[in-house]
């Protein structure tokens, strides 16, 4: 007796009749409470907003490192120092993560989003005011605020998603919602979570993508500092224009929450006290969680590789082909597009096929093979080539993101989606800086080849790892044995008005 919304989707055992009416609106008949439940066409307007601001965010990761070179010279500062423009947006999640995460559930969504977007907008501003040779550090501070800003936003498409959205849309509404971020967040259930985020996580996902394909547009290699930097400035102003614009239609537009919640799940989790949620008790169980735990190394495994291979990029290419800073970005929009689609599919096969370990473990096994495709194919001389291999790098690599987050919600069941999500994210922002340092350094003595093969070496281990970890697939159980009560509850409902 599954029900189906307005657009005939399965929504929590609520049922929404066929109307043209904008919201869907139903009760859900349970033996003591029977909550209401309703979809606003408003959280559309939501997500996408969130994944505006979060697409305009992650844009900035990748903005100077996909024109090292340039910067280099335009600062008078070596390539470390300008790989640190990305690993700084790494390394401020790592301390931030579990108080910015704690606000979220004190606070709610709107509050974040208010101090997300500000924050995002206020670093841009100062890298306008930062497009002169002798203030690198004034541009590293407009970096560190808008890494700052990031925190805020990648603990976001989950509980957007939970809040907004009924349980068979989540995992679209946080494909959506991280479509500017690879992130991907889990989401709250049937019980007390939905169905998972398919996160990342694609809006950051889109961001990169701009990121990769913009800064050597709008920045070409030109020999005159002064025309050089006209030409930084202009594209900081776009930045900040475009931050400005969405800060303000935050301030406007984005609300906390419905005011009739989405699921039969959410309505439950109203009615939950904050004060009965231990943060602190949470952590230590997910720590306790062996199979959890193998996820969260594997997941920073894979991400950091991701982190490396984007942040090293330009040098990778610029090294067998000199001169190429636009077909750089290209190959780097290559990774990220196809990513995108990856991401997307496999989200969506989940939604169906609830096969998480085995589609892990498989995707895994295939980001590997494309690493080992693209390391080997790099110095052939042909740029097309690097194309493809590019490609199929970003499909598995950034398909895996939502994968590691769904399954990390099978396994953490019934834990917060914020605390989960933190820790993968925390591992993937240590492993990122490892791996961009270390192969940065391998590269720098060896070659570009000795650094992915590094790489494939961490890839492999955490292949192993992945096909180590117990399918525990608490949520699942979880979900069959609700909807087993409610159809028996159904049944008896109708024998004993049958007697009658």
């Amino acid at each position: 007796m599954e029900s189906k919304s307005v657009d005939g989707e399965v929504n929590d055992n609520t049922y929404f009749p066929k109307t043209d009416s904008a919201d869907a609106k139903v009760t859900f008949e349970q033996r003591n409470t029977p909550p209401e439940t309703r979809l606003y066409k408003k959280r559309w307007v939501i997500v996408f907003l969130f994944s505006s601001y979060s697409l305009c965010n992650s844009y900035q990761w990748i903005q100077y490192g996909i024109i090292n070179n340039i910067f280099m010279r335009f600062y008078s500062v070596d390539s470390f120092t300008i790989d640190w423009m990305s690993m700084i947006y790494m390394l401020t999640y790592i301390p931030l993560i579990f108080p910015v995460s704690w606000l979220l559930d004190k606070k709610g969504l709107r509050v974040i989003a208010l101090v997300a977007a500000a924050l995002n907008c206020t670093g841009t501003w100062i890298k306008v005011a930062s497009a002169r040779p002798d203030l690198f550090p004034v541009t590293f501070l407009g970096q560190f605020i808008c890494s700052v800003a990031q925190v805020f936003i990648l603990g976001m498409p989950s509980r957007i998603a939970s809040v907004w959205f009924g349980s068979e849309e989540v995992s679209t509404a946080c494909s959506i919602g991280v479509f500017g971020n690879q992130e991907r967040q889990a989401v709250t259930s049937l019980a007390e979570r939905g169905d998972s985020c398919s996160t990342s996580p694609e809006c950051v996902q889109l961001g990169i993508a701009i990121g990769f394909l913009v800064p050597p547009m709008l920045v070409p290699n030109v020999d005159d500092l002064d025309e050089l930097a006209a030409h930084i400035r202009v594209m900081f102003y776009i930045t900040a224009g475009v931050a400005t614009f969405l800060f303000v239609l935050v301030v406007i537009v984005f609300q906390e929450r419905p005011e009739i919640p989405p699921t039969h799940a959410q309505a439950v989790a109203r009615r939950i006290s904050p004060e009965s949620y231990s943060y602190t008790a949470s952590i230590l169980r997910l720590l306790r969680n062996k199979a959890f735990m193998l996820l969260v190394i594997t997941y920073g495994l894979n991400v950091g590789c991701f982190y490396a291979v984007s942040t090293l990029l330009n040098q990778m290419i610029i090294e067998h082909y000199p001169g190429e800073e636009v077909n750089a970005g290209r190959i780097g929009l290559t990774i990220v597009i196809a990513g995108m689609v990856g991401s997307l599919i496999c989200g969506i096969w989940l939604d169906r096929s609830k096969t998480y370990k085995q589609t892990t473990l498989a995707v895994y096994l295939m980001s590997l093979v494309g690493l080992v495709l693209y390391a080997s194919t790099l110095d052939l001389g042909h740029l097309w080539v690097v194309f493809i291999t590019a490609g199929t790098l970003g499909f598995f690599m950034t398909g895996y993101l939502p994968l590691g987050f769904e399954f990390a919600v099978e396994l953490t069941y019934p834990e917060s989606e914020g605390t989960s999500s933190g820790l993968l994210n925390c591992s993937a922002q240590v492993f990122g800086i490892i791996f961009t340092i270390c192969q940065g350094k391998i590269m720098d003595s060896f070659n570009t080849l000795a650094g992915n093969l590094f790489l494939c070496a961490f890839l492999l281990i955490g292949t192993i790892i992945t096909a180590c970890i117990k399918s525990d697939l608490r949520r699942q159980l979880a979900n069959q044995q609700a909807l087993a009560a409610v159809r028996m509850e159904a049944s008896v409902a109708e024998a004993f008005e049958a007697k009658l």
